[in-house]
């Protein structure tokens, strides 16, 4: 028979050599096949699990260490405040793009009853955490591919703000009509011959590669936010740690002023910002 601290420690000797985070991974593995939260599993650890408890969790355990995020092994994954449902149909919400709310919730006063953009969704993860914090904000989240935005709105039904439309698109075509006062953005900054790509196999391949250099995705973006944003709103897109100079290039040859990129907790050159300040259409009501 097998404990569950047993079952922890041989799921840390045995995803060591294949994860940074192998303990936690147990846990959280662990955690999913008896439906308990990591404070509840560590307190239970005397507790003898079944044999197809112990069957589900080795199957888990093979396919973390073939590569599998946890995240899609579980089902979940924490961002912000918010637990999201992830499939491998979205990319798994990272923490460095926590960042990206982060500047928007400064760009956005709590009284705010403005509009706002999340473009490429995904899970909805930064579109429903601007609509927890701002829920007087108006938010549109757009995805092109439509499974990423059943995810979406699946999300958004658990999380129950009311402020979040999804939309099913490309950039800004579901929203053409509409200016905003800040647009957000994690769209694909990967290039086709990323070394980093061989290690997020599992994750969708469109989410992540813009194209030959990377950029493709972002100068589409930037060439055609001010077309949709308020006059004095806000461009922001979270951008690869090495791209840094040439996105602020690519928001200067847009047209915005009052450009800045802002580093992640690594340190990394992550969110690059800027400011529409030219004459533009007014904003809906």
């Amino acid at each position: 028979m097998t404990t569950v601290a047993e079952g922890l420690a041989a799921a840390r000797q045995r995803l060591a050599a294949s994860s940074d985070s192998a303990a936690l991974d147990g846990e959280l593995l662990l955690g999913a096949v008896l439906g308990l939260g990591r404070a509840q599993l560590l307190a239970q650890g005397d507790r003898l699990l079944a044999g197809s408890e112990v069957a589900v969790f080795e199957t888990l355990l093979a396919r973390r260490q073939a590569g599998e995020p946890v995240a899609y092994l579980t089902g979940s994954r924490g961002f912000w405040t918010l637990e999201l449902r992830v499939t491998p149909a979205v990319l798994v919400p990272r923490p460095e793009t926590e960042l990206l709310v982060e500047v928007a919730l400064g760009l956005l006063p709590q009284t705010a009853h403005s509009r706002v953009l999340d473009l490429g969704t995904g899970s909805g993860a930064v579109a429903l955490a601007l609509a927890v914090e701002r829920p007087g904000a108006r938010i549109d989240a757009v995805e092109a591919s439509a499974a990423a935005a059943a995810v979406a709105r699946g999300n958004a039904g658990r999380v129950g703000t009311g402020n979040v439309e999804i939309h099913t698109g490309h950039w800004f075509a579901p929203v053409a009509d509409r200016c905003y006062r800040v647009i957000v953005g994690n769209p694909p900054y990967l290039a086709a011959n990323d070394p980093y790509l061989p290690g997020l196999a599992h994750e969708p391949r469109e989410a992540l590669v813009a194209g030959p250099t990377g950029l493709e995705a972002i100068a589409e973006i930037c060439a055609a936010a001010p077309a949709q944003l308020e006059h004095g709103g806000w461009l922001l897109l979270e951008h690869g740690a090495g791209q840094g100079a040439a996105v602020r290039g690519l928001f200067a040859a847009a047209g915005l002023s009052e450009i800045s990129t802002r580093h992640d907790l690594a340190g990394l050159e992550r969110v690059t910002v800027g400011c529409w300040t030219a004459a533009g259409p007014a904003a809906p009501g």
